[in-house]
Order: C-alpha cells, then structure tokens, then sequence
C-alpha cells in the first residue's frame, strides 16, 4: 500500500445496535470480490474527479459495515475508520431523534407551538413538526457574518440570531431549509432537559449507549483538518473550524466513518434504547409538499428523502467549511452509505454514497427474512377475523401479522391497503395509506357475533352486497340477478 492514496477493508465492524452487532446468518457478511471493486471504483472516481484532499466511504447491511475504504491523505497517511470529519447538516438527524424522544416520553407533542415551551422565539406558533422539517417558514441563516467561517461568541443569545425580519414565509405551507430552525429545536432539549445542554443530553442519551465514542462537538485526534481547492489550480487553503455556539445544533458535530456506519444501522433498524423503528419510520415520511412537478426529493422530520433509479433513501447531506458528509439509507434493501470528504466543495457526495448503496442493492440484493410463524399463544377472536371482507362488491383481505397488527388488502384492481396498530380499547389506528390515522372498529351483535368492520364510517361486511348485512343505504331486497 502506498501511503496517501488508498486503502480498503471488508472486515464486518458493529453497526446499528451498538457494540457487538452482528448480522443475521442468513444475510453474508463479506460483499463479493466484484461487488467490493465496483464500490472501491465509484470512491476512487469521487476522490479524483472531486479533487479531494482524502475521502472515506463504508457499506453498511444487515447491521454492520460490510465494506469501507479510504483515498487520499490525512497528515500523510490514509484515513482509517475512527479518523474525524466534521459532518455539518447530519448534525440535524441527531437533534431530531433526540425531539422524538422527548414526543415518546410524552414531554412534548409534535403539534404543539414552539413557544408553548420555548420563550422569545421570533416564531411561537409554529409546531415543532414544522421546524423539524423546515417548514416554519423561518429565515434561513441567522444575521451577521456567514456563521460556518465565524465564532459562535458574535452570538451570545438567542436574540443575536434573528434579524428584523426572522419568517419569511407562513408556517406550515412550503419547504424552506432552515439552519436557525434547528438552533432552536436544540435549545428546546436543553430546556426540557432541565438546562442541559444539548450536546451532553445527545452524549448520554444516544451515543453512549450506540457506541459512538468518537462523535464529539469540538474535534479530538486524530481528525481531519478542512480545505478549500482552488477552482482552477490544483493547491489548496485551510479553513476554519469554529466553534458556532448557538448554531450547533445545526451543523456542529465531528464524526468518524466507525461512528456514521453504527448511526446509519440505528437509523435502519432502530435500538430501543435510544428510538424505536416505529418512530424512525415516521421520521421517513414526508412531512411538506415537494418542490416542482416532477419531484424527486423532499423531508421528513429531520431526514432528506430522495427518489433514486426507484428506490427511496432517507438521509442526510452535510457541509461545512472544509468538509463535505453523506450518509444515505435505504430501509427497503436494508443497506446504507458514507461519504466523509475534508474540502468545500468539488465531489458530489450525496450522489456518490447514494451510489454506494445502489451498488450493493444491484449486485447482491437483499436475501429476505425466512418467514417464521407468530409467537405466543393465538386469539381464536382476532384470527376468527382475518379472511375476505368486503366494501360493497370489492373483496378485501385482512390478515394478521405480529404483536396484534392487522394488515387490510385490496384483492381486486383498486381499492385501498393499509396496516393497523392495536389500541388498548380493542380499536385498531390505521398507520400509512389512505387509513393512516383512521380507527378501525369490530361492531358486534348483541348477542357477540361479529356484525362488520367499521373503518373510518367505511362498512366493511363478510359478503359482497348481501341482503343481511348492514350496508349504509341498504340492498336491493331481490339481491344479485343474472
């Protein structure tokens, strides 16, 4: 290996669910030779045409990193795996799960106006969903000096990030990508914390227990130092790295390609110990109306989404004077990639660890779970309730999946699917589809017997129009003719 151009690693590290992951026996956790040269291809190509002074990426499936490599130089030596990179923007996927964690705790609702626990914002009555996915219409960079090449001390208070004009736009009807939006969500931790600052509650709540020991707000060695590349010369000038105060929560965080690849895996499977999947899944689901008519990208809460050769990754790019991050996922194929990069600008990072991911799903696509029956003892009830329903004359499927979950499918052309949550007052919530949020409800006879499903006033019967059953506005009394 010559020292300063690359080097490259298959050796399966942790990701995900903290030290020790490991994957499932039946997803191989070595990339095939042709599969690992494709992805040490599409690097190498990034780091030269990008100009980059080095450059790491890593594959992350089934749990754990299954391939990384590295290019370029850092103090004379190729970046190794715990070398530090400043990740600017993911800093912003971090701050939203530790927003979802205060929601699961029950200290705050999404819905609930910022200022209803945060006083002297310049925008109080926008949701807390609504910074999370920059749609509070807020300004998006604070006043003064550009606040990445500048110390956060020009900003003491919170008063010194706001023009005289800090919305720009109404709350809640477009897109607008807002860097002081998530100043304060952070300061919304820090006050529901009891004043804990929120990098010490992001310390102890999340990276401790995923392992994230070298995700830092300042940078600790050993750690990449930033550049600027001339446009149309090969040399290159340092940059600064400030430390941006109040800023932080926005863009302040160091990280290594170890650290990103066990984020990534959480970001994928969840790790009840810091955010469930269910509350990861909805951090995926677009949150505002998409840009333009053929929209390819848009936010979640906290995360990018982006439309790629037909795939959906959620993610998040990052940028930062002298760096450059991506780290996208893709919870279908299980698969993720990271791109740390220590210039300006130059290499397309965001295409590149999209690419990662693309490679590993087109070469050796997923190999699915093996079904498994359900555990536990069964509720002759709720299985006497799967099978045909039927919507006027439109057969439906209910079936039953895990932990009491209802799964309703159309069985003909058209018609509408969705899965359900079990409540504990024996309704069920619809959870994505046209149903999401809606209650699905068992009416019963007097006597007990099972009369139909009510969905949303929806009367779903056990046959098609028949003349016995309860359909709204009733049945022709001569039923079906020939």
């Amino acid at each position: 290996m010559t020292i300063g151009q690359s080097t490259e690693s298959h050796e399966p590290g942790p990701a995900g669910h903290g030290p020790g992951a490991v994957a499932t026996p039946e997803e191989p956790t070595e990339l095939l030779p042709q599969t690992r040269r494709a992805l040490l291809r599409r690097l190498a190509v990034g780091q030269a045409e990008g100009r980059a002074p080095s450059m790491t990426g890593a594959v992350v499936r089934g749990g754990q990193a299954v391939w990384t490599a590295a290019r370029g130089s850092v103090e004379g030596a190729v970046p190794h795996r715990d070398v530090q990179y400043r990740i600017g923007s993911l800093t912003k996927t971090f701050v939203a799960v530790l927003v979802l964690r205060l929601r699961d705790e029950g200290l705050l609702r999404l819905e609930d106006p910022v200022g209803r626990h945060l006083d002297g914002t310049p925008v109080p009555d926008a949701t807390i969903a609504q910074l999370l996915a920059h749609s509070s219409g807020l300004a998006a960079e604070p006043q003064g000096p550009w606040w990445e090449r500048t110390a956060g001390t020009l900003r003491p208070y919170p008063a010194d990030l706001f023009g005289e004009r800090p919305q720009r736009l109404p709350a809640g009807r477009r897109h607008h990508y807002s860097n002081l939006g998530y100043a304060l969500l952070g300061a919304l931790v820090e006050r529901l914390r009891g004043g804990t600052p929120w990098g010490e509650v992001l310390r102890s709540e999340v990276l401790e227990r995923l392992g994230m020991g070298r995700t830092t707000l300042r940078p600790e060695r050993p750690h990449a130092s930033g550049w600027a590349v001339h446009p149309w010369a090969d040399a290159v000038l340092p940059e600064p790295a400030e430390d941006t105060g109040l800023m932080g929560p926005a863009g302040q965080l160091w990280s290594t390609l170890a650290d990103l690849c066990r984020w990534a895996g959480f970001l994928l499977r969840g790790d009840e110990r810091v955010l469930g999947a269910a509350s990861l899944a909805e951090m995926r689901t677009p949150a505002v109306p998409p840009e333009g008519n053929a929209w390819d990208a848009g936010y979640g809460l906290g995360v990018q989404l982006v439309r790629r050769e037909g795939r959906l990754l959620a993610g998040h790019v990052g940028s930062m004077p002298g760096f450059l991050a991506a780290l996208w996922t893709d919870p279908e194929e299980d698969v993720a990639g990271v791109v740390l990069a220590n210039c300006t600008s130059g290499p397309a990072v965001a295409a590149l660890a999209a690419d990662l991911t693309g490679i590993v799903s087109e070469h050796e696509p997923r190999i699915p779970e093996p079904w498994r029956p359900l555990s536990g003892p069964l509720d002759p009830e709720l299985l006497a309730l799967t099978g045909p329903w039927y919507w006027g004359a439109n057969p439906h499927a209910l079936r039953l999946r895990s932990e009491r979950e209802l799964e309703l499918t159309p069985l003909s052309g058209s018609g509408r699917a969705s899965r359900f949550r079990a409540e504990k007052d024996g309704t069920w919530t619809g959870l994505d589809g046209y149903y999401a949020g809606e209650t699905l409800r068992v009416v019963r006879e007097p006597d007990g017997s099972v009369s139909h499903l009510d969905l949303g006033t929806f009367v779903f019967t056990r046959g098609p129009y028949e003349p016995s059953e309860p359909v709204p506005g009733g049945v022709d009394p001569e039923g079906w003719r020939a």
